[in-house]
């Protein structure tokens, strides 16, 4: 008896176990900069590779879906994201892991593109805020466990630089075998156009809506950057301003805070999916805003209730913005233009992810990094505070017709 191989639940799992790579070396950085002598400096060049990566990724590759379908650029993806992930585990030094990490990352470009667009062909009941809490919900998910799984295996286990990579890729070849065992229904799969690869399917494509939908596109993808601005922080700094902070260190409770964050993210996300998206948008950037002040204010406290209470609003937060710009481009987009106005989405998303680190880091050279820490919350709170009072004062979103 032939075993049937569900299309939408493989693809949920497909894009979880995708993005459970990227974030995995989040609580490993630390035993980097033991084992080969780091200096901060080289942990950021590491971290930036990724997101320029994902970056070059949804510019150059992001209509490869539209040209190709997405169950086979969700293929494509996972298997580059299982080289980079085994590759990871043999890296000897600076230039070999950040060659590893940018390879991470474009395949997390294609892995949440395609996913995405997957998600919503395959959602046959017609629910667009269904199909952005469940693929916000899916993402942050994947995200989440990384760091957790990576944390705990290298607390734990010995040669915690190899064996942390284990668990993603286990389940990555288990996401690649079922991808190849699934078979999409007809109305849900895009016919990839004929002929071979071309200039234009490569070329950058930022797509934007019609004019009466672009203020709220803006605010969506704007809610992508201060919800991707806000985690990176954690996921590229936690170990070294938590140290002050809370009692408690290691790559466990690094990797326990990115991802308390993100799994707290996605149970909200599913929570918050009946409201309406402009309620959505404006408790989502508010509560940013709350998180920056209490991370200010842990500065000088250094509480670490207090810090925990900033790990929950910035959980919150960042749920809420994902779900807001999710359903945002869902509801302005068509079918034509779905995959240029996600990846336009995404990719300021990942600009919020680059920009203010790199900032960041380079106000810590000059006034280190407490002073550096302060100014980053500061303007990020002043930020969604802006995008919320905004957000307020737009008019409910109209769903166009598919």
């Amino acid at each position: 008896m032939q075993t049937k191989w569900t299309p939408y639940p493989w693809v949920c799992f497909s894009m979880c176990v995708g993005v459970m790579g990227t974030a995995l070396a989040s609580p490993l950085y630390p035993l980097y900069q033991q084992a080969w002598g780091l200096q901060p400096s080289h942990i950021t060049q590491i971290f930036v590779a990724y997101m320029f990566g994902a970056l070059a990724s949804l510019l150059f590759l992001g209509r490869l879906t539209d040209r190709f379908g997405f169950l086979a650029v969700l293929r494509l993806g996972l298997v580059l994201m299982t080289l980079g992930i085994i590759s990871s585990a043999l890296a000897w030094n600076v230039p070999s892991f950040a060659i590893c990490r940018f390879v991470i990352g474009v395949s997390s470009g294609l892995i949440t593109t395609s996913a995405s667009v997957g998600m919503t062909q395959l959602n046959n009941k017609g629910d667009l805020q269904r199909a952005a809490a469940t693929t916000s919900l899916t993402i942050a998910f994947g995200f989440g466990l990384g760091p957790v799984l990576g944390g705990l295996m290298a607390q734990w286990l010995p040669m915690p630089l190899k064996t942390a990579y284990m668990p993603s890729i286990a389940l990555s070849f288990l996401a690649i075998y079922a991808l190849f065992q699934v078979r999409i229904p007809a109305p849900a799969s895009a016919t990839p156009a004929a002929g071979g690869l071309s200039l234009r399917d490569v070329m950058p494509v930022l797509s934007q809506p019609r004019k009466p939908f672009m203020h709220h596109y803006m605010l969506g993808c704007m809610a992508a950057f201060s919800a991707f601005g806000m985690f990176s922080l954690f996921a590229a700094l936690a170990p070294s301003f938590m140290k002050d902070m809370v009692p408690w260190h290691g790559p466990l409770v690094s990797g326990l805070s990115i991802g308390v964050i993100l799994f707290l993210s996605a149970g909200i996300q599913l929570l918050a999916r009946p409201f309406a998206t402009k309620k959505v948008a404006i408790s989502g950037f508010f509560a940013l805003a709350i998180s920056n002040i209490l991370l200010m204010l842990n500065i000088q406290l250094s509480s670490p209730w207090l810090f925990v209470l900033c790990v929950l609003t910035t959980a919150c937060g960042h749920a809420l913005c994902n779900l807001a710009g999710m359903a945002i481009v869902n509801k302005v987009s068509k079918p034509a233009n779905r995959t240029g106005l996600l990846s336009t989405y995404l990719i300021i998303g990942y600009l919020g992810t680059i920009v203010p680190i790199l900032g960041l880091g380079w106000l810590s050279d000059v006034m280190g990094l407490t002073h550096a820490l302060q100014v980053f919350c500061l303007c990020l709170c002043l930020l969604t505070t802006v995008l919320g009072f905004l957000s307020l004062r737009a008019r409910v979103l109209p769903i166009p017709r598919q």
